[in-house]
């Protein structure tokens, strides 16, 4: 089997975006799950404003772990478009741009985040502020998961962009293509069928392994490989 080796461009880019896909996944899965997930219950405006005025600094800091994690997904939508835009120009720039799509549509529907913090904090002259202020809570979920609609089609694309260059086994390409699917159909669920939701959450842990493997691959990426299965090159 050849050899191929990386031009020091291509293989600080891989670098790079190997990098910028570890913050992605730290602040992204830190941010839902470790800081905010706990506090936002959905079902119970009282008990999610209580939780949130009892921990308004880790309230606070989910949003910034957001807000990194969007400028992070901004910087590796552009490194990704580099490393595959000599394979295939086309495919790589929709997969950028869907991607940014989704950074902006996460990053704005951190509005309803701040709002819904603004609406607690100031509750003396409101009426019922915990009920809307969880309004604006469950309107950046639902921001969130239009976000992962656009993400969902860059997954597939980029799934596609990994399974036929010569670098990544297809294994990858294979599970972020998988990735996508689930992305795509949990955000149907959660505008079409919301009941639903609950019980598919656990297959984004699918995404997460996905992600996480295609991350590692990057971070280990050596300057001179074996070139994979495809056909059709690989150049940043």
């Amino acid at each position: 089997m050849a050899n191929i080796a990386l031009t020091p461009d291509q293989f600080r880019n891989l670098r790079r975006a190997g990098v910028l896909y570890l913050v992605i996944i730290i602040t992204g899965l830190g941010a839902e799950l470790g800081l905010r997930g706990p506090l936002i219950d959905l079902g119970s405006a009282e008990a999610t404003a209580q939780a949130i005025l009892a921990a308004p600094g880790r309230f606070r800091l989910a949003i910034a772990a957001d807000l990194v994690m969007a400028l992070s997904d901004a910087g590796l939508a552009i490194l990704l478009y580099l490393i595959f835009r000599a394979m295939a120009p086309g495919l790589a720039l929709a997969a950028m741009v869907f991607r940014l799509i989704q950074t902006v549509l996460i990053a704005v529907s951190l509005m309803g985040l701040l709002t819904g913090w603004l609406i607690l904090s100031r509750a003396d002259a409101l009426v019922d502020a915990p009920s809307l202020a969880l309004v604006f809570f469950e309107l950046h979920a639902h921001g969130y998961d239009l976000g992962l609609v656009f993400f969902g089609v860059n997954s597939l694309i980029m799934g596609w962009l990994v399974w036929r260059s010569d670098i990544f086994a297809r294994a990858f390409g294979a599970g972020l293509a998988a990735a996508g699917l689930v992305y795509l159909t949990g955000s149907a669920l959660r505008f079409f069928a919301p009941d639903l939701t609950t019980m598919f959450a656990p297959a984004y842990g699918l995404t997460i392994l996905a992600e996480t493997a295609f991350c590692i691959r990057l971070l280990v990426q050596k300057r001179t490989i074996a070139a994979g299965t495809g056909t059709h090159g690989f150049a940043a």
